[in-house]
Parts: structure tokens; C-alpha cells; sequence
């Protein structure tokens, strides 16, 4: 899982301007019936999303499938929303894990098709929340499934907070911590342009002027804000962390007490008996909610409905989840499944879908009349960000 955290700074698609191309860029007619298996199926993913038990034997969920169809499973690693976007667009592949800061750029270029849920069966206990999410919906029409979601949420060290901070301040702005020490140098924030919702959800609970109704759709003064909360941020940041697992050493040895992070590294923190514990602040939280995407041009389209289906069982949700640190998007995994267990869901933060802004791509046609800054411009931003003044 830990390419999943190497966010590229370096865009693969331009985004589009307006919803009506949106609607109109996928080029492939959606499949009506399914046929035979090809043989095969190639599948761009998040590490950790696709396993066969080489890691630990206890996660395999591929092998039954391909004993099922005789669809061999491929699989190609990528380290960013951006990596994933570009491997899309050079084809070849079948499916791709995207992420909702990459999921409206593959169905704006036409890379991705309209999923025919009808060829699935297991779509009726997708979570109702999730089977018309934005990041992957446009005009009604399905471009993916869902695959996996969870909360950023704000990981602490509870040494140093005796009571859990109500405020994402703590990591945004200089002051003084519990412990009577300075917070400078001893908070993280994440590493990537789609952190700029973070700090606009930020001020939309903290400068209402601003007008923020949504944070990925952003006016250019309101982005400007949130940039300049941002380069503020720099002066007391660690590190902008791109690996959770060095996340967790940064915890244990280097000092950091406070971060955004994902309930995975707060569940491994606490089974090595660390002071860490997480939470959601005042004001909200993003989030990512994963989508399973079949390219427009896949070769072997029957074996990726195959695989979407298989993917939407409970015992693989209730997998992925425990070794990922993620949410199922199917509720039945949350129970009776004994490689998660009953409250699997809720330590990886099931409870806290309503205070989450998923991630989705920043466009520039936003609605009602409003122009707003597409992602491209927040690549630049966030570059400007990292190398200072």
C-alpha cells in the first residue's frame, strides 16, 4: 500500500472545463450481455488492493477467482492518481482502483466507460450512500463501482493531547501544544495537490466570507486563501508525509505528535501499544472513496465484469478493508466476517462517512455560473507550496 502515498506532482490528463463534456467522453457503447471469459484480466491498482497471499497467506483474493473463471489476474502497481491516470490513457489495461482526485479526469478524456451495474449482480448491496457518488457519476451514468473508502483523519499523540484536539488548527497554524512546547516542527501534512480541500475545508468552517460551499470547487479567491493557509502551514511542517509507513517511525522516533492521516496507520500505532489515537475535528474531514474503472478499450471486457463482480463479494470487501485500513463499500463485510471482525468497520472509521468531502477532481465549469480553479492549476499551486517563498 505505501505507493499509494507517493503522490507525482506531474498531471497525466488536462481536466475538463465543463460538465457537458463530462457527459459526453466516454467513447465505448456499454456492454449489454457477457460472454465468455478472455482469459485474462490486467488491473492498474494501489498496492495492497489486488493480493494473492504472497505477502501473508491470509490475503489472497485473487486465486479463487481465477480458479472460478480462468481469468488470470495481472496486476500493475501504480505510486499516484496521476501514475494511474497515464498508464490509463497509454492502454492496454482493463480496470484501474482510481481515486476520486483522478476518477472525472479518465471519464472527461474518455479513458473509462459506463458501467452496465445490471451485468452485476452484487450492485444491489453496494452502500446505497456510495452507488451515486459524484467522483464517478455524471448525468446518472455509472463509470466504475465503488471499491473501498475512508477518512483522513487527524492522528495525536496522546502524551501530548490529554483530550483530543477539537480543531484542525493544531496542524495549520503555529501555537502552543498542551505540553507548554511550540507545535513547529512537530506536525505533517500530506503530500499532494488534493491537500488544498483540506485547508479550504478549513476555512469554510473558519472564514465564512469566503463563501467556501464546496471544497474541491474552488473560485480563484477562495483557492487563493487556501493556498496561503498553506504556505503559512510550510513554516511549521516536519515533513509532508508519502509513505505511511515512515509516517509511523515519524510518530515513534521523530518527534511528530499531530498529522492528518488514515485510520491504518492509527491501527497499527495502537497494536504496537504507542500513545496514539485519531480524530475528526470541528470542522469535518476529507476523504477518498476508491472506484473500480473499466477502460474504454479493454481487451478483455468480460473478465472485468467478472472481476467488478467478484470484487463486490463480502468476504473480499471484508479482506481488502483489514489489510488496507478501509471501509467496505458493502455493508454486509461489516459483519461475520472473521478476517475483519464485527468492529473492523468502525475502527477504520465507518462512522464517520457524514463528515467526510470525498475527493474529486477540481473542474473549472463548477455550476450555477461559477468558474472555478481546475486541478491543473492546483498542481502548480501546491509546486509553488513545497518549494517556498
Amino acid at each position: 500500500m505505501s505507493g499509494r502515498t507517493m503522490r507525482a506532482m506531474v498531471i497525466g490528463a488536462t481536466v475538463v472545463a465543463a460538465g457537458a463534456t463530462l457527459a459526453g467522453a466516454a467513447k465505448a457503447d456499454m456492454m449489454q450481455k457477457l460472454g465468455a471469459g478472455e482469459g485474462e484480466v490486467a488491473i492498474v491498482a494501489w498496492a495492497g488492493y489486488i493480493e494473492r497471499g504472497e505477502t501473508d497467506p491470509n490475503y489472497d483474493w485473487v486465486t479463487a477467482f481465477e480458479k472460478e473463471t480462468g481469468c488470470k489476474v495481472t496486476v500493475k502497481i501504480a505510486g499516484s492518481s496521476d501514475e494511474m491516470v497515464s498508464l490509463m490513457n497509454g492502454g492496454g489495461f482493463d480496470l484501474v482502483t482510481a481515486s476520486g482526485d483522478a476518477t472525472l479526469r479518465l471519464i472527461a478524456g474518455g479513458t473509462v466507460q459506463e458501467i452496465n451495474t445490471g451485468l452485476v449482480p452484487s450492485w444491489g448491496g453496494v452502500d446505497p450512500r456510495l452507488q451515486s457518488g459524484a467522483w464517478y457519476t455524471v448525468d446518472g451514468k455509472h463509470y466504475g463501482t465503488p471499491y473501498q473508502w475512508g477518512p483522513n483523519v487527524l492522528m495525536y499523540n496522546t502524551s501530548v493531547f490529554t483530550s483530543p484536539p477539537t480543531s484542525w488548527d493544531v496542524v495549520f497554524k503555529e501555537q502552543t501544544l498542551p505540553d507548554g512546547k511550540s507545535n513547529k516542527g512537530r506536525v505533517q501534512a500530506y503530500y499532494g495537490p488534493i491537500y488544498i480541500a483540506d485547508a479550504a475545508l478549513y476555512l469554510k468552517a473558519h472564514d465564512p466570507s469566503l463563501g467556501i460551499t464546496d471544497p474541491y470547487f474552488l473560485t480563484q479567491p477562495q483557492f487563493d486563501a487556501a493556498v496561503a493557509l498553506l504556505k503559512g502551514q510550510r513554516e511549521i511542517v516536519q515533513k509532508y508525509w508519502s509513505d505511511y509507513t515512515v509516517q509511523t517511525e515519524d510518530f515513534k522516533s521523530e518527534g511528530v505528535v499531530a498529522s492528518t492521516s488514515w485510520p491504518l496507520q492509527v491501527n497499527l500505532l495502537k497494536g504496537e501499544n504507542q500513545p496514539i489515537d485519531s480524530t475528526v475535528p470541528e470542522e469535518g474531514t476529507t476523504g477518498w472513496a476508491d472506484t473500480t474503472m473499466m477502460a474504454t478499450s479493454a481487451p478483455h471486457p468480460n473478465c472485468a465484469y467478472l472481476w467488478i463482480e467478484h470484487s463486490l463479494q463480502p468476504d473480499v470487501q471484508a479482506s481488502v478493508a483489514s489489510w488496507f485500513g478501509s471501509v467496505p463499500v458493502v455493508p454486509a463485510a461489516c459483519k461475520g466476517q472473521a478476517i475483519l471482525g464485527d468492529e473492523g468497520c468502525k475502527a477504520n472509521g465507518v462512522e464517520l462517512f457524514d463528515k467526510i468531502a470525498f475527493w474529486k477532481t477540481p473542474i473549472a465549469d463548477c455550476g450555477d455560473g461559477k468558474t472555478c480553479v481546475p486541478y491543473k492549476d492546483w498542481t502548480a499551486a501546491y509546486l509553488a507550496i513545497q518549494s517556498g517563498p
